[in-house]
């Protein structure tokens, strides 16, 4: 494979380049962005472009600050696109390195004290079985009920046969007294009917 047919792949970003070109959008203003999209330590003078998201170093930052030369992609990964519309456009240095400092530590000052919404997720509802299900649950007896395999009617009907005296007098108790409901705490009801007489003067 000859040279020529290798591609190209994006260039390191220089921190100081010799082109004269300037680009002749307006000038880019540091106090447009937000403190952590650029810094201003001399050491490391970049931005994030606008234009192709990229961190660019600022060449000249005390005499005529610009954005050098640069690619849209990682150095000696992706391919080598220039990036046009932000290469070489001048810098307006309108934030102090004090006060830019100051906005970057309150930004994390703030977001230090964020905390996480808790996500109360909804229980999940069990899907109703169809009737004919319900019904068949009903017949079928619980633990307590098992009859040692004897059919359902028939261990209902020894059932009935067992409480049957009881729930008789129970219903012949209620039927003496009379309708409506007695007062809580009050004497008992009398059973017969009361005849009272007029007083003779």
């Amino acid at each position: 494979m000859s040279a020529s047919t290798v591609e190209r792949t994006a260039r390191p970003r220089r921190s100081r380049t010799r082109s004269r070109t300037v680009n002749a959008r307006p000038a880019l203003a540091l106090s447009t962005l937000k403190p952590n999209q650029y810094d201003l330590r001399p050491a490391c003078a970049s931005l994030v472009c606008p234009d192709c998201e990229t961190w660019v170093p600022i060449t000249g930052l005390q005499t005529k600050p610009k954005l050098v030369p640069h690619d849209t992609g990682r150095a000696f990964e992706a391919p080598a696109v220039r990036c046009r519309l932000g290469s070489n456009r001048l810098v307006t240095v309108d934030v102090t390195l004090k006060k830019w400092q100051e906005r970057l530590e309150d930004g994390h000052a703030e977001t230090g004290h964020r905390r996480r919404t808790t996500v109360r997720r909804k229980p999940t509802v069990a899907v109703a079985p169809p009737v004919s299900q319900i019904a068949a649950q009903r017949q079928t007896p619980t633990a307590d009920e098992r009859g040692n395999g004897r059919p359902l009617w028939r261990l209902r009907k020894e059932q009935w046969s067992a409480t049957e005296k009881r729930v008789r007098d129970a219903d012949t108790r209620r039927a003496q007294l009379p309708d409506g409901d007695a007062p809580l705490g009050a004497p008992p009801v009398p059973l017969t009917t009361l005849h009272p007489r007029r007083r003779t003067s």
